[in-house]
């Protein structure tokens, strides 16, 4: 179990603010203080819609059965400052070994923290910190999930290279991301070359033959359980439906999509994009708008149309993201190497799982022996 002490760090405010704290606190305790955390979702230096309340605290409801889920709590001047889940759990992927590890869930695809901005250094550490003092049986702090581009992980970074600690990436791959200054035509022109683009519009036109081809984008409310209705039963019908792992194939994580992007909606986190044929969708695809980022959750696309790319023909579509003001970069949330978006978005995000040793002396040795055993029985870059 956590300790739910609260912990004092060391003062980096003026003298008369209040000093920089962290808690460990139950995750339901932040259920009365969902304002606040909004606000710090608006005010993060790095955006993750997967930490915001209305992600969060729907998956910790269906997904967390079980498990002792924390929260971290950063504090500055009495205000909520920054947020992390984090879990105690006696296994390290296939290994009997103990840690504290950040929360993640298969549904979940960016594990930064929310942290306010220009407290990024405060926050780590005051977590290092913590897990100092709140060791307990883990060998090690391990965060999943970082994208290594940004300011959090910038701030951690600078802030292990100046302590004797040792920390250790210990996978890290790159995944889609679309960022450019073109326009959504003339990325797409950049980014296949004329025979595949020439390609594409037959696959268009040959579609619009057998019926009506519209394409509707929505950022509201209005629609929606309808439209998690035509989501959910579109990527229950083809190969996800069949290996169990489509979202409808369990009751947790169609509880999940419904609430998450009702929250994001009500919020004007998400837009919904659907490519229609007849009134009836083939392809869909929800994305949540965190600026200056947004990122793609799910997409799903009738198979019974492969031969016309229904999916690649609504990613056409949603290149016109490169045109909103408030968007530089859209995170593709696919797994590396993905056989369609990764020919079509050109840039990529790396995204890495850290190791870093806490507690004093004995342990930290200890994890410097267990990591560079890690380290050397794999490649560079394996997966654990």
């Amino acid at each position: 179990m956590f300790d739910r002490q609260a912990h004092s760090v060391r003062k980096d405010a003026a003298p008369a603010a209040a000093p920089d704290s962290l808690r460990c606190v139950p995750w339901r305790a932040l259920e009365a203080d969902i304002a606040a955390w909004d606000r710090l979702a608006l005010e993060a230096s790095e955006p993750n819609p997967f930490f915001e309340s209305w992600y969060l605290l729907p998956s910790l409801r269906h997904l967390a059965r079980g498990q002792d889920v924390m929260i971290l709590r950063f504090e500055r001047a009495g205000e909520l400052a920054g947020l992390l889940p984090i879990l105690r759990t006696p296994r390290y992927y296939r290994w009997p070994v103990p840690n504290l590890t950040s929360w993640l869930h298969d549904n979940c695809f960016c594990g930064v923290p929310l942290v306010a901005r220009d407290a990024e250094t405060a926050f780590w550490r005051a977590v290092l910190d913590w897990a100092d003092g709140h060791a307990g049986q883990a060998l090690f702090l391990h965060l999943r999930g970082i994208p290594v581009d940004g300011p959090v992980h910038a701030a951690l970074s600078a802030l292990l290279a100046a302590e004797p600690r040792r920390s250790e990436v210990v996978h890290r791959e790159e995944r889609a991301l679309l960022a450019s200054d073109l326009t959504g035509d003339a990325y797409l022109e950049a980014s296949l070359s004329g025979k595949k683009r020439k390609e594409l519009r037959r696959q268009a036109s040959r579609l619009a033959e057998l019926g009506t081809v519209d394409v509707e984008r929505h950022s509201g409310e209005d629609g929606l359980a309808a439209w998690c209705d035509a989501f959910l039963a579109l990527e229950a019908s083809g190969w996800k439906g069949k290996a169990g792992s489509a979202l409808a194939n369990h009751p947790e994580t169609t509880a999940l999509l419904r609430e998450s992007l009702e929250g994001a909606a009500r919020r004007g986190r998400l837009e919904r994009l659907s490519l229609m044929l007849d009134g009836r969708p083939i392809a869909m695809l929800a994305s949540f708008l965190t600026p200056p980022g947004a990122y793609s959750f799910k997409t799903a696309f009738d198979e019974g149309y492969s031969r016309y790319s229904p999916g690649v023909l609504l990613q056409r579509e949603n290149l016109r993201v490169l045109e909103r003001d408030d968007i530089a970069w859209t995170d593709s949330c696919a797994a590396a190497d993905h056989p369609m978006i990764d020919h079509l978005w050109r840039q990529r995000r790396t995204v890495a799982r850290i190791s870093i040793a806490i507690g004093g002396p004995l342990r930290r040795r200890l994890f410097r022996h267990f990591v560079r055993a890690e380290i050397a029985r794999r490649p560079a870059g394996g997966n654990l």
